[in-house]
């Protein structure tokens, strides 16, 4: 067991090395005989072999590939084991997971980076190899990431949630009030949430967000959960101020997203020019047919009930919670009747427990979709979501499937998950080869010389 971990945390460690420089040859590795998961297809192909160059899926053949003659070739015996793509979660906080709400907001910012930066070795580890981050301060994580400062997840970033004064995301005290135009609250300050009241400042927080590297805007288009002062039913957003956001961002070849639960604020959102809901979880069965015709892309989530339950009995976050959960079901329910594009994510938020189940949230999907679907929506239909973001895409190339020419995110998992999908809640035990853009993070087969 000791080596196991030493083993691990030396792979790790590979993971988070500086880039290798242009004269360096290229690293080349090569997966034998294993069955391959496409990201789109519902069945695994018969035994195969993958030839990574660099970042690159270059071949793949069900015969022989021959090692490269350089001598520089690490090869895999998959033994038959399943290699997919890297799972994405476009729903995720990664500056959200570890820390409380007062201390996100309130504590030490030095400390909530370093506590989000083990978060996304973690979270890298569970198999996600990216996220699409809809709000947070997480311009530097992601830009340690990718630097090889620390290993962790390719991240899509939004930066701060845009909201209004008592909308979602809007977390300052009353004590706060009245705001004082030109004075920036404490989550202002830090990147958390920015307040806007009007379409100009709406195209000022966009543009600011964008400025700073965000791939894709996010709004809050009505009420939420966790914000104090934001009651389910109020549509925030005004049309004009919603159609601000879409402007600037198209603006920049690029796409905004709203958190909106009920029919007034998606068909709003959608009025305006959104191309993107999150949730979505009180909508009726006129406005699943009006995303589905419109072409809007509803990312949703299977919320669990530890995260309903996290909130206190009594509170107006735990009331707001039960007014929207029995939601989630019908969501899906429209969602497959409409054949609305559905993308997959968490939404895990303060709860380094629940963030540990991020494959088993995947899992339980199986209650509206088979396994090969839930593991395509992971993976190939969630990038697809990610390629809108068009040249603000902070990683060019193709994500989500094991194809020649796409970039090199896989997983080599220790059985079949379209048998038993249950596998991707075993990360530890089951993911026995991790690989973020060609390189190897972690590797627990040994390795023929």
């Amino acid at each position: 067991m000791a080596l196991f971990v030493a083993l691990l945390v030396l792979s790790v460690a590979v993971c988070a090395q500086q880039p290798s420089s242009p004269e360096t040859t290229p690293s080349v590795t090569l997966f034998q005989n294993v069955r391959v998961f496409d990201g789109k297809n519902p069945t695994l192909t018969g035994p195969t072999n993958v030839l990574v160059r660099a970042n690159t899926i270059e071949k793949i053949s069900n015969v022989p590939i021959p090692a490269d003659r350089s001598g520089n070739t690490q090869i895999i015996n998959g033994g038959g084991r399943t290699l997919m793509p890297g799972l994405i979660d476009v729903h995720w906080h990664a500056m959200l997971i570890r820390a409380n709400p007062a201390q996100a907001i309130a504590g030490d910012a030095g400390y909530n980076n370093i506590a989000a930066g083990v978060e996304a070795t973690d979270t890298l580890m569970r198999g996600f190899t990216t996220v699409r981050d809809v709000g947070g301060p997480v311009f530097g994580l992601k830009s340690a990431i990718d630097s090889g400062i620390i290993a962790g997840p390719r991240i899509f970033p939004s930066g701060a949630v845009i909201t209004v004064t008592s909308g979602h995301g809007d977390f300052r005290q009353l004590s706060e009030l009245p705001r004082t135009i030109g004075t920036l609250s404490r989550m202002e300050q830090i990147g958390a949430s920015m307040v806007a009241d009007s379409p100009d400042e709406v195209r000022l927080r966009v543009r600011e967000q964008l400025m700073q590297g965000a791939s894709q805007i996010k709004l809050t288009a009505g009420g939420g959960v966790a914000s104090p002062f934001s009651p389910i039913d109020v549509s925030t957003f005004t049309e004009a101020e919603l159609r601000a956001a879409v402007e600037a961002a198209e603006n920049w070849g690029t796409y905004v997203t709203v958190h909106a639960f009920t029919p007034a604020a998606i068909q709003r959102a959608i009025a305006a020019g959104v191309r993107c809901i999150e949730h979505g979880f009180l909508m009726d069965e006129a406005t699943a047919k009006l995303i589905a015709e419109k072409g809007v892309w509803l990312s949703t989530q299977p919320l669990p009930e530890e995260l309903r339950l996290g909130f206190p009995v009594g509170s107006v976050q735990r009331a707001k919670a039960e007014e929207v959960w029995p939601g989630i079901a019908r969501t899906y329910e429209l969602a497959k009747k409409y054949k609305i594009k559905t993308a997959w994510g968490t939404d895990v938020l303060f709860s380094q427990a629940l963030a540990q189940r991020q494959g088993a949230i995947l899992a339980s999907l199986v209650r509206w979709y088979t396994p090969a679907e839930a593991l395509a929506m992971a993976t190939g239909t969630n990038a697809e979501l990610l390629a809108m973001s068009g040249k603000r895409n902070p990683y060019p190339g193709k994500l989500g499937v094991v194809e020649e020419g796409a970039l090199a995110d896989l997983l080599l998992v220790d059985g079949d998950p379209i048998a038993n999908i249950n596998l991707v809640a075993g990360p530890d035990k089951n993911f026995v080869v991790i690989m973020k853009d060609g390189t190897i993070c972690k590797n627990t087969l040994s390795t023929p010389k």
